[in-house]
């Protein structure tokens, strides 16, 4: 059983308890922990694989074209947008016929949910929202992060966006105060609510 007190490296994979493959999709603003706690999550379980759309973005070596301010993409830039989110559902739905459990994750609003809800048509998903306080993530985890900062300008338009347009949709996770271990065990507590995880 996986115990809170317990180191990572320590844990029994919770994916040896009985449960059936899936995709679980976590969004959140920028900074505010999906990679961490998406590749925590993926590897906690005994097939698990973490698909970071940040990363498929930065495939595109020549002609990248990302968002210059906050705002509604358009143009070049949502179309790039729409094709990692689009990408980030092949591999997720591939390496869940492949036995996998998939992380996935990316930031989603209201305007791209259906989009990436066609993409995962018939497979089993899950969406988990990280809403940590908008504060929090501009003023500590934005500045302290390994990828560029967008500030908190973004901080302050995606963290209205997101719970504007997806507001009532997904579990939603305040980790304000969480490390992202907490914050994967909480996910794991919604996923499997008879297990001790």
């Amino acid at each position: 059983m996986c115990s809170v007190n317990q180191r990572l490296d320590q844990q029994e994979p919770c994916a040896s308890l009985p449960m059936q493959e899936r995709i679980i999709l976590v969004t959140g603003i920028q900074a505010a922990g999906k990679s961490t706690v998406s590749h925590l999550l993926a590897e906690r379980f005994e097939r698990g694989v973490h698909v970071e759309a940040d990363t498929l973005q930065h495939m595109i070596v020549s002609g990248s074209e990302g968002a210059k301010e906050p705002g509604e993409l358009s143009g070049e830039t949502a179309r790039q947008y729409e094709l990692r989110q689009r990408h980030m559902c092949l591999l997720g739905r591939s390496f869940l016929e492949a036995g996998f459990t998939v992380v996935l994750d990316d930031i989603i609003t209201g305007e791209e949910w259906p989009t990436v809800q066609a993409h995962l048509y018939s497979l089993p998903y899950t969406l988990i929202v990280l809403a940590p306080r908008v504060e929090v993530v501009a003023q500590q985890r934005d500045r302290n992060r390994s990828k560029r900062p967008l500030g908190e300008d973004w901080a302050v338009y995606l963290d209205d966006v997101l719970r504007t347009t997806m507001n009532g949709i997904g579990y939603w996770i305040d980790s304000s105060e969480q490390t992202p271990e907490e914050t994967v065990d909480e996910i794991l507590r919604y996923l499997f609510p008879s297990k001790e995880c």
